[in-house]
């Protein structure tokens, strides 16, 4: 079955809000930056918070593509690959102040290392244990609830 768009945005979002919460927890001590745990723990969530936000929109564009494909689903690597594009607008955003609640900058080794080690953790994730314990997620087109 191929996910349907209010699946693959209700999977995005829960993968970012537990995966990636727990991913970020334990990566925020370790992020390269000279700020106090506190603030790396802050602009980690709140670059979490906005990748959340704009996957929504991310999903209604892939969307969209895949009107145009055959099968109407991408192959897993194109999924993988996804994290180019999200991951660019992300920086750029920063870059320019755009995401509301950031106090200072985030360097760039601290945001490359947190948003690889969210989005490759969700990837992998829901590539495979995923399927284990939600057999029927599959057969719903990727909807949880």
């Amino acid at each position: 079955m191929v996910p349907t768009l209010a699946g693959r945005v209700q999977t995005r979002l829960a993968l970012l809000a537990v995966i990636g919460g727990l991913v970020t927890a334990l990566v925020g001590p370790f992020l390269p930056a000279a700020a106090p745990l506190s603030v790396r723990y802050r602009d980690g969530y709140l670059v979490l918070a906005a990748v959340a936000a704009l996957g929504i929109g991310w999903e209604c564009l892939y969307h969209l593509l895949m009107q145009w494909r055959w099968e109407k689903d991408w192959p897993t690597l194109f999924g993988l690959a996804t994290l180019v594009p999200e991951g660019l607008l992300i920086w750029e955003l920063l870059r320019a102040g755009a995401i509301p609640g950031l106090a200072g900058t985030v360097g760039a080794a601290a945001f490359c290392t947190q948003f690889l080690a969210v989005w490759l953790s969700a990837w992998l994730i829901a590539n495979g244990p995923m399927r284990v314990p939600l057999l029927r997620w599959r057969f719903r087109g990727g909807r949880l609830v």
